[in-house]
């Protein structure tokens, strides 16, 4: 079959909600859904087009009392340069990339966690750029990493088929879930920045990408 359909149980691990919550969604009709017989079922597609307009929206995911400063998320040795030509290989490499920082205590768990929910849905979000990303109990405050990748990465079932070449991953405690979706939705934005975002792949150092991405 070319569309995956979802059970209430794989939406809400998507989500990181529970699956009340998604069971409420269904029920008010304010997530895309369908029965079948007695049963919700969610297409794939449809879900992952509903994260990203809620995303882009800033409006909806916004949280006054917060600001995202990737200065404090973010150090020149968490940006690497990637030469890995498939999606696996190059989340790999950016998870321990991204176990560098202290906040997080298991590199093994984060890396499981990050191909986890990649293999559930795929994380990227057009334009060229993906932000796989995780919350674990493990991970003491949310953190990033990023990968510019030399090669752009094909097999990353984007929405507009257009291959991955900027890679943002985030771990967050699993309790930090509004400071995590602003985060998201911060990054989402400013990357929609063209020339920003070229600025970044063409970096000829983590330090000059660095500087970008603080801006």
């Amino acid at each position: 079959m070319d569309e995956e359909i979802l059970t209430i149980e794989e939406v809400a691990k998507y989500l990181r909600v529970s699956e009340r919550t998604v069971y409420d969604w269904a029920q008010k009709g304010e997530i895309p859904s369908g029965k079948i017989g007695t049963v919700w079922r969610f297409k794939k597609s449809e879900i992952e087009k509903w994260v990203n307009d809620r995303l882009s929206s800033s409006s909806r995911l916004s949280a006054p009392s917060m600001s995202v400063q990737v200065k404090n998320i973010l150090s020149p040795d968490r940006i690497v340069f990637i030469n890995q030509s498939s999606k696996r290989d190059a989340l790999i490499e950016l998870a321990a990339a991204l176990s560098k920082a202290p906040q997080v205590k298991f590199a093994k768990e984060l890396e499981t966690e990050i191909l986890k929910r990649e293999e559930l849905m795929s994380t990227a979000i057009g334009r060229g750029i993906a932000i796989p990303h995780a919350r674990l109990s493990s991970v003491t405050d949310l953190v990033m990493a990023v990968g510019i990748c030399k090669k752009p990465v094909m097999d990353f079932e984007t929405i507009d088929d257009q291959p991955v070449s900027l890679l943002i991953m985030i771990a967050a405690a699993y309790n930090q879930h509004s400071y995590y979706l602003q985060t998201l939705s911060h990054l989402s934005s400013k990357l929609k920045d063209n020339a920003l975002k070229d600025s970044i792949l063409n970096a000829s150092s983590a330090q000059d990408a660095y500087k970008l991405l603080i801006s």
